[in-house]
This record gives C-alpha cells, sequence and structure tokens, in this order.
C-alpha cells in the first residue's frame, strides 16, 4: 500500500477509533525506538511472519530520516541460504537488552515457546509492544497493546500500514522538520525510479 492509498484509507476512517489507535500504538513504537536507540527488533509467529511491516518500516525508516526504525525481522525457521535480512533466527531474542523495542505481530494467540521467549525479552530490560490479538498472556507481557480482533472492520495487514505509516510520519527528533504529505509523496516517487534495493 503506497502512501497515496494510506492516505485515501486514512479519509474513509476519519471520525474512527482505528486512527486515533493507530497513531497512539505508532507513537509508541517510534519513541521506545528513537528513545532508546538499542534497536527494534519484529517477530510473528511461527505461522505468521510479519515480513511486509519490515519493509513497510524500513522504507518509512529511510523516508522520515529515523533508522531506528529500520527492524531486524526475527523469523521462526529462517534457512542457511536466506539472504542476510532474512537469516536472523529466534536466538536473536535471547540477546535482546535493555534499550531493545521488540514488536510481536500475532493474529492469534503466541504458543509457550515464544510467549517463554518474550517473557524472558522484557525481563532483561526491552520494551515489548504487541500487535494482533487483543488478549491472552501476550497482552498482559507487553507494555503497549494495539488490539485488531477477528470480524474487526480493519484486518491485521491494513492496521500494520496505518501503523507504519504513522511512525514514519511522526518521526519528528529535535531539531528535525516533520514532513509534510507532498514532500513524503515526492520522495516515494524518487524511490520508485531509483535502482530496486535487494529483495524481501
Amino acid at each position: 500500500m503506497d502512501a497515496v492509498r494510506v492516505a485515501l484509507l486514512r479519509e474513509v476512517l476519519a471520525g474512527t477509533e482505528w486512527l486515533g489507535a493507530t497513531r497512539r500504538f505508532a507513537g509508541a513504537l517510534r519513541a521506545s525506538a528513537v528513545a532508546h536507540g538499542g534497536g527494534l527488533l519484529l517477530v510473528g509467529t511461527p505461522h505468521y511472519e510479519p515480513w511486509h511491516l519490515a519493509a513497510h518500516l524500513v522504507d518509512e525508516a529511510a523516508w522520515s530520516g529515523t533508522p531506528e526504525l529500520a527492524p531486524t525481522l526475527v523469523r521462526h525457521d529462517p534457512r542457511a541460504s536466506d539472504p542476510a535480512h532474512l537469516a536472523v533466527g529466534l536466538g536473536r531474542l535471547t540477546a535482546a537488552r535493555r534499550g531493545e523495542t521488540l514488536l510481536v505481530v500475532a493474529p492469534d494467540e503466541p504458543g509457550a515457546p515464544l510467549l517463554e521467549r518474550v517473557h524472558d525479552v522484557r525481563r532483561s530490560g526491552a520494551t515489548v509492544l504487541a500487535l494482533g490479538t487483543g488478549d491472552g498472556e501476550l497482552t498482559t507481557m507487553a507494555h503497549e497493546t494495539l488490539a485488531v480482533p477477528q470480524g474487526a472492520e480493519l484486518d491485521l495487514d491494513t492496521v500494520q500500514h496505518l501503523v507504519s505509516a504513522a511512525a514514519g510520519e511522526n518521526a519528528t527528533p529535535s531539531g528535525r522538520r516533520r514532513r509534510g504529505f507532498r514532500e513524503r509523496l515526492s520522495r516515494l516517487a524518487d524511490s520508485l525510479t531509483a535502482p530496486p534495493p535487494a529483495g524481501w
């Protein structure tokens, strides 16, 4: 979903709770990643990998001039033949420390093995954010949660687009000017005409 479609979606959602909720969650994500500067880890479940969100956050990090938003995608079953940005396994969660942020994207309640790792990440002092399921043990562990229940007006993929766009859009570290929609659209056009990066 490009910047124009996000803008149109926001117009459709004006007056609903979704815009405020996604912006609040994006603000918590941005604040944690930027303030602590220790790195943003992104993990899904064994059956759902948020690689699309990872790609959008990388783009938003570049467009907003906020490199702290570019996540490390942590995967449940990476292969040795995978490119480096897709080859980070769950062992990376074991190494998480204070100052880092873990964003868990889960359409359903994660199983016990992932919940144990998330619990350890929180005990190590890292900030935990949860996007997806709105109840259960993951919600109680997370510092900030955005629930996308089954049957909600928006699906999880659409909410991820709104969150990633808001995270980059509101990235205004001290001394930096907030970029407007037209400037972001211009930067998007520039990036589309640039040589392609390594594919996701």
